[in-house]
């Protein structure tokens, strides 16, 4: 076949999967009762592939080559199996790399030994996609009970975009957020076929207007280090700065500190919040500077 009869294949093919697709099955909001088309309209199919709606129109009528990124999240959002997505790639041109497995992540034990010794700071350790690998007390004290969200839920981009308590945390939410989805994007440019990554960024593309937006930018930031104001409701305003350290044995397992310089209230109320997750009864409350 042409490349111009190649586009129309794949054109009618895209057409044809979403018209078996609705609402509910993609995790979609039901807007209306009755649909005059069946199936998906191209605007949602190009939400949930994180592509803008006239680009996907363009390549429904023929008149765009699509990448391979843009296919392998055309794919994920399509719902496609292994035959329909081989021939997805073949009617586009693309070498059809299929997302390679990635074994779940474990804590390498120096690491988790080091968090349980930071008794005074919070620490985090984020894998791949930010996912929480493991925390401290202070950490949990800090933002939220990890303990209380489900494994499979518990990443640090989901919490901050879909968690009242983590948002309620942070003075400067948007910045904080914003940061989180240029971070992201980096990480998907170093694993672009990671299929749990598109995952979540489809999900949060749905359920999230600023994180669609944000994401549509093509903002990139490496996380190393940087100052957060927050805000916890025991102690008060902290303003905290926060480090990335990466593990030299596993560059996806990094971890992130919180600290306040000596000498400051921050200093003080954190201090105070590290000592009330190591006791029963709260106690008193550092004075007010």
């Amino acid at each position: 076949m042409s490349r111009d009869v190649n586009r129309s294949e794949l054109g009618q093919f895209l057409k044809s999967r979403r018209a078996e697709l609705n609402l509910t099955d993609s995790g979609l909001p039901e807007t209306e009762t009755l649909r005059r088309v069946p199936g998906l309209r191209r605007e949602e199919v190009a939400q949930l592939a994180s592509i803008s709606a006239q680009y996907y129109t363009r390549l429904e009528q023929g008149r765009l080559q699509a990448s391979a990124p843009v296919l392998t999240a055309l794919a994920k959002a399509l719902r496609l199996n292994d035959d329909q997505r081989d021939y997805l790639f073949k009617l586009a041109g693309k070498e059809n790399a299929r997302p390679r497995r990635q074994k779940g992540q474990q804590v390498r034990p120096p690491l988790q030994r080091l968090l349980d010794t930071l008794s005074d700071i919070p620490a985090l350790l984020l894998g791949r996609r930010m996912d929480i690998l493991a925390w401290n007390p202070l950490a949990a004290a800090l933002l939220t009970d990890f303990s209380q969200t489900p494994q499979e839920q518990r990443n640090y981009v989901r919490l901050v975009f879909t968690d009242p308590t983590v948002q309620s945390r942070y003075a400067d939410w948007e910045t904080i957020a914003e940061d989180c989805v240029a971070f992201l994007r980096m990480e998907a440019a170093r694993n672009p076929d990671d299929p749990r990554l598109t995952a979540l960024v489809g999900e949060l593309s749905v359920q999230d207007t600023h994180f669609r937006r944000w994401w549509a930018d093509h903002q990139v930031a490496h996380r190393a280090f940087g100052s957060k104001q927050m805000y916890h409701p025991m102690v008060g305003e902290l303003t905290l700065d926060w480090e990335t350290l990466s593990s030299a044995a596993d560059s996806d397992q990094q971890l992130t500190v919180w600290t306040a310089e000596p000498g400051t209230p921050s200093y003080e109320r954190l201090r105070f919040l590290a000592s009330w997750t190591t006791t029963d009864d709260p106690p008193r409350q550092p004075d007010k500077v």
